[in-house]
């Protein structure tokens, strides 16, 4: 088994996110040893949401968008929120970070609402994905194979469609990036 301790994951966040797609991922993956780092528009602490309607925590993002060198990490975890994503889509950094990690074939794993994300990339079309139902059309429109499914994962691309799905979506990306660091491990 890889030692997770190597790995090194990027997440994407703004406000509006929703709080148990950040930090029950973020909490699985420093669980696990996983080196993470939180990137937002800005270094200001960013306001999470709860079911989108009520205020839920903050947390201090690392770096700005800015930044980031994609070259530094494994893997990006995009949690959802109706907000958070629909901030981000118009960060053209943060576009341009998603198209990075698909074209290098890193992991990114994105829930909920993330997903408008990948279709902001344009990395979807004839991806096997599943989402928040309202983001579903968006995906079909952008070329996707939509499944209802708590996680799916299609090569480098995992998604989830809701809070209930993180213990799945968190499963997945541990497993992601166990194979991945196997097959770096094998290579050296």
């Amino acid at each position: 088994m890889a030692d997770l301790a190597q790995a090194r994951v990027l997440m994407l966040a703004a406000d509006g996110f929703e709080q148990d797609e950040l930090f029950k991922p973020r909490q699985a993956l420093l669980d696990a040893g996983v080196q993470l780092t939180l990137a937002s528009i800005k270094t200001d602490p960013i306001q999470g949401v709860v079911n989108d309607s009520e205020k839920g925590e903050s947390i201090t993002p690392d770096l700005t968008l800015d930044d980031v060198d994609t070259d530094d990490y494994d893997a990006l975890v995009l949690p959802g929120g109706v907000g958070n994503p629909d901030k981000m889509r118009l960060q053209e950094r943060a576009v341009e970070i998603v198209t990075e990690f698909m074209e290098d074939d890193k992991i990114v794993a994105a829930i909920c609402h993330a997903p408008w994300l990948l279709v902001e990339a344009d990395v979807v079309d004839g991806r096997r994905v599943t989402s928040w139902p309202s983001v579903r059309t968006d995906l079909e429109n952008a070329g996707a194979d939509v499944v209802d499914e708590q996680v799916v994962v299609d090569g480098n691309l995992i998604t989830s469609r809701k809070p209930d799905d993180i213990p799945a979506f968190n499963q997945a990306i541990l497993d992601a990036l166990q194979e991945e660091l196997a097959e770096e491990n094998e290579d050296a």
